[in-house]
Formats: structure tokens, C-alpha cells, sequence
């Protein structure tokens, strides 16, 4: 008796222990920071941010930011690209050994009416000297995440049926998966079967090398959708994780696979972390945030789960670092 008192007790510890959870604010310095990725590279954090005006219009410039801890943060660079507004920036590791950023280069010459868009790719070698911004893909296109496998970069891009947030655009938009050997020169690989309007997308690649895809979707019941694909990536399933989800992102360590992006609360949007499990997304740590929130990055290292994301919540949309271990 004493045993099976013993067990339930440590089962129960088990089960319902709350995550411990550390977070702090790390930049604040532009009227509006927004729109995270995280990495890290050469024994440093680095965490990469558009800074601009307000959440859309003006020339937004992508900041980079880096700590060898995680506790102070410095910046290492600002870029920027005359008349574009450089958004939603993502970064990631070359196979050479280059930090890359992929970013939105968005037109709207000081106002709020979107005039055009194509994606942009940069490269540094040290995380200070970048780079200039170089065009990929086409006009309208929106690559929106690069994930790298094997010596080759892929990613989604997205289209919309005319300019996004125009009257124009009343019709479905399309998700392509892209491959690269050098992140300049994509080649089409298959068109994602997802209706809704998809658009933010996250690849990752499990351990058997098989593709999995997190979509943000637009339309409809606005559930995020979860495919998964085998080599070469040309037919996939996919399945409703359950709940909308915006500015995905997905990472699957050993024996996990967990999301954190945009949860759409009743009391109003909230950054959230959760396992996917049976191919549902279940948010179970909501973190300090609010009103202009989420697009989280992610850093998993020996239990601990790092967490980049904006939220203005405290009154100005500033860059937060969580730091997770529990979950």
C-alpha cells in the first residue's frame, strides 16, 4: 500500500509540475520590434528582429542581436535596404558555415498599401559585416522559412491572388515547397495540397529524414495544418492540428515535437508553447505576452527550450527571450 501511495504520488508530481519558466525583456529600442527567429552559431546566441515604425508601413530593417549567455545582449548589425521594408526576418546556419537570413522585402512607400513584395536572402561570415540584400524567387513571392538538409536549403513560399489586404485579393493563395544547393537559385519542388489560404510555413526534418510542415492558414476554420512527406518531398498527408496558430514554428528533438507560435485565446492573442501530440497541438505553457504578439524562435539544448518572441503586452512591442525547462 505504502508503495502504490509512493508511485501515485511521484506519478502525480510528474504529471502535473509546472515548467519552470524565465523570462525576460531584451530590446525595446525602435518604436515597434517585432517578428523573431533565434540561433546559434560559433558558441553564441543570435536572435534577429525587424525594427520599424509601427507593424506595417515604413522601411523596416532587420536588427541582429547576439549573447554569448543569453543574459546580456549587444547589437551586431542593422540592415537595411533603401525603400523596402525588410520584414519577418529568419535565420539559420549554412552547411559553410555562414549565418543566413531570409527576410521579406515588402514595398509601400510610406503608407499602408502594399505595392509589392519578393523575398530576400543575406549572408555573413562573422554576424557583424552582411551581406546586401539579394532578390530570390519572384515578385508576389514570400519565402517565408529556410530549413537546411543534407547540403540543400528548402523552404515554402507563398502567393497571394493579388496584393495581400487589397480588395483584389478575394481568391485562394498557393504554398510551393522550394529547394536550393545555395540559397539563391530555388527550384520548385511540389505545390502543397493545402486549402485556406496557406501561407507561414516551418519545415523540419525528422530523424529519418522524412519532411514535416507546419501551416499557418488564413481562411476557413483557420486551423494550422501538419503534412508529412518522404523523400523527394512530392506527396504528402496532411492534418488539422486542432487550433488556428500564427508565425508557426516547430521543433522535434529526441521523442518530441513541439510548436510555439500565435495562439488565438477568447481574452485576446497570447504567445504559446506546446507538444503536437496525436497531431494536435496542445499549447500547454502561454507566456508573458499579448495584443501584438508571437512569431516565436526556437533553441532546444539538453531539456532547457529557449524562446524568442515580440509581444506589447507591457504597453510597446519589444523582443522577449524565455528560457524553459519542464515543458
Amino acid at each position: 500500500m505504502i508503495l502504490r501511495i509512493l508511485f501515485a504520488m511521484a506519478l502525480a508530481a510528474t504529471t502535473f509540475a509546472a515548467p519552470e519558466v524565465n523570462v525576460q525583456k531584451i530590446w525595446d529600442a525602435a518604436p515597434h520590434n517585432a517578428f523573431t527567429d533565434l540561433a546559434r552559431w560559433n558558441n553564441t546566441y543570435w536572435i534577429v528582429f525587424r525594427e520599424a515604425d509601427a507593424h506595417v508601413g515604413g522601411d523596416g530593417k532587420i536588427r541582429v542581436i547576439r549573447s554569448a549567455t543569453g543574459d546580456k545582449w549587444e547589437s551586431a548589425a542593422l540592415i537595411s535596404e533603401e525603400g523596402i521594408d525588410l520584414r519577418d526576418p529568419k535565420i539559420c546556419v549554412t552547411p559553410d558555415e555562414r549565418l543566413m537570413v531570409v527576410a521579406g522585402g515588402s514595398v509601400y512607400k510610406g503608407g499602408t498599401k502594399l505595392l509589392g513584395r519578393q523575398p530576400r536572402v543575406m549572408f555573413s561570415k562573422d554576424g557583424a559585416e552582411w551581406t546586401a540584400p539579394q532578390r530570390v524567387l519572384a515578385e508576389g513571392d514570400w519565402l517565408w522559412r529556410v530549413t537546411w538538409q543534407h547540403g540543400t536549403a528548402y523552404g515554402v513560399s507563398y502567393k497571394t491572388s493579388a496584393p495581400e489586404g487589397t480588395p483584389e485579393d478575394t481568391g485562394e493563395w498557393t504554398a510551393t515547397l522550394y529547394s536550393s544547393e545555395d540559397a539563391l537559385k530555388w527550384t520548385p519542388v511540389s505545390t502543397l495540397a493545402v486549402t485556406g489560404r496557406p501561407n507561414e510555413t516551418t519545415l523540419r526534418f525528422d530523424m529519418h529524414g522524412d519532411c514535416h510542415a507546419l501551416v499557418r492558414r488564413e481562411s476557413g476554420d483557420k486551423q494550422g495544418w501538419l503534412g508529412t512527406a518522404k523523400p523527394p518531398f512530392t506527396e504528402w498527408k496532411w492534418a488539422p492540428i486542432g487550433r488556428a496558430i500564427g508565425g508557426p514554428n516547430l521543433l522535434m528533438p529526441p521523442g518530441q515535437t513541439v510548436a510555439a507560435g500565435r495562439d488565438y485565446l477568447p481574452e485576446g492573442p497570447k504567445t504559446a508553447i506546446g507538444p503536437i501530440v496525436e497531431g494536435k497541438w496542445n499549447p500547454t505553457l502561454t507566456l508573458p505576452s499579448g495584443g501584438d504578439s508571437s512569431y516565436p524562435g526556437l533553441f532546444w539544448n539538453r531539456g532547457e527550450w529557449w524562446v524568442s518572441y515580440y509581444s506589447s503586452h507591457e504597453g510597446k512591442s519589444a523582443i522577449y527571450l524565455a528560457r524553459i525547462r519542464g515543458l
